[in-house]
């Protein structure tokens, strides 16, 4: 394990695997252990660093636990194991990914549980993550004390324009010269935010995806968030907010997923509060 004076740094390692697939996470933690625990998930396409500021300022009173899900920032993106059967498309590969994403944050999860005694910890998730730490709560029997959810993906109809064009014809967009790449990249993520991102963020945002296989995992996450399924949680909402607090919070200015959904989903979750932020984007 390697130290660093970052107290963001992702120094250490979580190996998991399934019947198919083999997962390495790369996690950290931050503030006292004997203050309650609390878990950032970042959603697509961003990484922990989304995260660092806030992390830093909650670890005045909680121990904060950051990760990077399977494919972004540090960790590596999941690898099928030996012998396991082909799937009959890229893209029904694809659709399955969150679910197994979730599962892999559940595993992570309960292997924190031994640090926090008879607590149960507070989780905050953006983006997708909303649907994952909602799966791995009603699926996989993570309980929280209570679960704020930021802009989030969690209830349908799915997908961008983008999202529907790239499912099309994934490897089309796959032979985009680099250049090209990156211009859609930094144009998709400027979208996201209402304020201009300074070059340090937008460099720090981009890079995962500008090393080598990140034009191919970016272009996974676009053809997985074109169809996502709820099926198997949507309908259990509403047990989510009779049993701990729920909050929903979102940019009045979001341009990926309108604001409306904050109320619908605050309805189907049976949320304690729902929070317009004016002049606020989707991140």
């Amino acid at each position: 394990m390697t130290t660093s004076t970052n107290s963001t740094a992702l120094n250490h390692t979580f190996d998991y695997e399934t019947s198919t697939h083999s997962y390495t996470v790369k996690w950290g933690s931050l503030g006292d252990p004997a203050s309650p625990p609390l878990i950032l998930i970042h959603g697509t396409p961003w990484s922990s660093r989304l995260w660092e500021p806030y992390a830093i300022s909650l670890s005045r009173q909680f121990h904060v636990y950051i990760f990077d899900r399977p494919g972004f920032g540090e960790s590596p993106a999941e690898s099928k194991l030996p012998g396991t059967a082909a799937i009959s498309s890229p893209i029904v590969e694809y659709d399955g990914d969150l679910a197994r994403q979730s599962e892999v944050y559940a595993a992570l999860f309960k292997s924190w549980k031994a640090d926090w005694g008879n607590q149960k910890p507070h989780v905050v998730a953006h983006d997708n993550a909303g649907l994952v730490s909602l799966r791995a709560y009603l699926l996989h029997d993570c309980q929280y004390a209570s679960l704020c959810l930021i802009d989030v993906v969690a209830i349908g109809p799915f997908g961008k324009p983008l999202f529907k064009v790239v499912a099309e014809d994934p490897d089309h967009f796959q032979r985009l010269p680099d250049m090209a790449f990156e211009g859609i990249l930094e144009s998709y993520i400027r979208n996201a935010a209402f304020s201009e991102l300074s070059k340090e963020t937008m460099q720090s945002l981009k890079a995962p995806w500008l090393r080598e296989g990140g034009k191919e995992g970016f272009i996974r996450e676009l053809c997985q968030a074109n169809s996502r399924t709820t099926d198997e949680v949507e309908g259990r909402y509403g047990e989510v907010g009779t049993s701990i607090p729920v909050k929903v919070i979102w940019g009045a200015e979001d341009k990926w997923i309108p604001a409306e959904d904050a109320h619908r989903l605050g309805k189907a979750l049976k949320a304690q509060e729902v929070v317009i932020i004016e002049e606020a984007g989707h991140v």
